[in-house]
């Protein structure tokens, strides 16, 4: 089985960086390979553009995909969304001149709107009902209205900082998109499918969870339990002295700092507190 993964740019690390944390690690240097092994003799990374990965996995090239929605969604492939890896988080809005004067998307009806995503900006205005003249660029797309080749455009922002450096302001949202996993729908259900699907799930539901362990006195157990703003009950094991009960727990991350004196406070002693590679339900 092959997963098609962006050869380059911002994508690139973190998605081998999960592959890597979802136990299919990839056997030598990324840089300039198309193909490369895992560690799973059945799996094998194929590196692609993140634009050309769904029409690998359409065309059966790959049975999965990792790339943005946003590149799925233009690309018109027929695609199985199976996960949000939840990194590459991105918008794709409809911007125009901060004193161009176009306040909503209606007003654009007749006007015209440069954009690297024709597909999605058609998509977007024929289900608000305006018919825009759509004129699709290869860069530079925050230049166009300036230039008198567009009144407004739909480009990806994360932060807005780009936009605001070229004076243009957001008129509206036209799609929320983040990197995910993609399948051809004829392999969707394989088993293979499903544990590469499960291995990310386990590495993105571990994230920002910690693994607290500590002793306990028998008697102070229920005090504990109210304190404890774990995923579900706590895992409570006896020690040998019959007076004493081992505790783990998964918490978040960010209530340790504030957890840990309450729990001090009402007998736990031993506190470990570790990171969780994987977990799975």
């Amino acid at each position: 089985m092959r997963i098609a993964v962006p050869n380059k740019g911002r994508l690139h690390e973190p998605a081998l960086e999960l592959l890597e944390r979802a136990g299919l690690h990839v056997q030598g240097e990324a840089e300039r390979k198309l193909y490369a092994d895992t560690v799973d003799p059945d799996v094998s990374v194929l590196f692609a553009r993140a634009a050309d990965i769904p029409e690998y996995v359409s065309d059966g090239a790959a049975a999965l995909g990792i790339t943005g929605l946003d590149q799925a969604r233009e690309s018109g492939a027929d695609l199985v969304d199976l996960l949000d890896l939840e990194f590459g988080a991105c918008r794709l809005v409809l911007a125009s001149p901060e004193d161009g004067g176009v306040n909503s998307p209606e007003e654009l009806s007749g006007g015209t709107v440069a954009t690297e995503f024709p597909t999605i900006t058609r998509e977007y205005f024929e289900t608000i009902g305006v018919s825009p003249d759509i004129v699709e660029v290869s860069g530079a797309t925050e230049l166009t209205p300036h230039v008198d080749i567009a009144d407004a455009i739909v480009d990806i922002t994360s932060t807005g900082t780009t936009l605001r450096m070229n004076r243009l302001s957001i008129v509206d949202e036209v799609l929320e998109s983040s990197v995910r996993l993609f399948a051809d729908p004829t392999v969707a259900d394989d088993p293979k499918v499903t544990q590469v699907k499960t291995a990310l799930r386990s590495v993105i539901d571990a994230d920002g969870k910690r693994y607290l362990m500590m002793n306990v006195p028998r008697d102070s157990l229920e005090d504990l339990k109210a304190e404890i703003p774990g995923m579900g009950g706590p895992t409570v094991m006896d020690v040998a002295d019959g007076e004493t009960v081992a505790v783990h727990v998964v918490v978040d991350e960010r209530e340790v700092f504030e957890v840990i004196p309450d729990l001090k406070a009402v007998g736990a002693t031993d506190i470990l507190v570790t990171e969780i590679e994987r977990l799975i339900p």
